[in-house]
């Protein structure tokens, strides 16, 4: 075995060969890591993460008047998301389960599809949660938090002059 053979980016499958006999440990090792994490990725790769990921694109526009938020939940439908505003958090929790089950001369399909959103978004002080508005149509959750009055006087424009 040649040290080539040990560095996985000098090689285009990234691991090194199972060899007849092979008895050096850490070419093992790299071997079994490489498979979990590759076994990880694949499990992982699909779901949606609190963070980001998965299906759901959010947009949070704070404007004078209120803070407008936008998440889009393919597939979802409206009983199967809830909203809560605790504090200075604004949850989004959504699951959608979809099954199927087709059957036919000859064969059986059963097929299962599972998906979840979980989004905590932070909010800015000032936002009057008691008084927060949600819609959803054609897949998308609009979420509208108002300012309170206070929050909304302190709003002050600044002019900008040229230089």
């Amino acid at each position: 075995m040649q040290i080539k053979d040990l560095i996985p980016w000098a090689r285009k499958d990234h691991a090194p060969e199972a060899k007849s006999g092979d008895d050096n440990p850490v070419a093992t090792l790299q071997r079994d890591m490489n498979r979990v994490f590759e076994s990880f990725w694949n499990r992982v790769g699909d779901l949606d993460w609190p963070w980001g990921g998965g299906d759901a694109k959010s947009d949070v526009v704070d404007t004078d008047d209120a803070v407008e938020v936008s998440i889009e939940l393919p597939g979802m439908e409206m009983k199967d998301i809830e909203v809560s505003v605790s504090d200075d958090m604004l949850t989004v929790k959504g699951e959608k389960k979809v099954e199927r089950q087709e059957e036919k001369k000859g064969y059986y399909l059963s097929e299962r599809s599972y998906g979840a959103i979980y989004r905590t978004i932070p909010l800015p002080p000032g936002v009057d949660g008691d008084r927060a508005e949600a819609s959803f149509r054609n897949g998308v959750l609009t979420i509208s938090l108002p300012r309170t009055p206070e929050a909304q006087a302190r709003v002050r424009r600044i002019e900008v002059k040229g230089g």
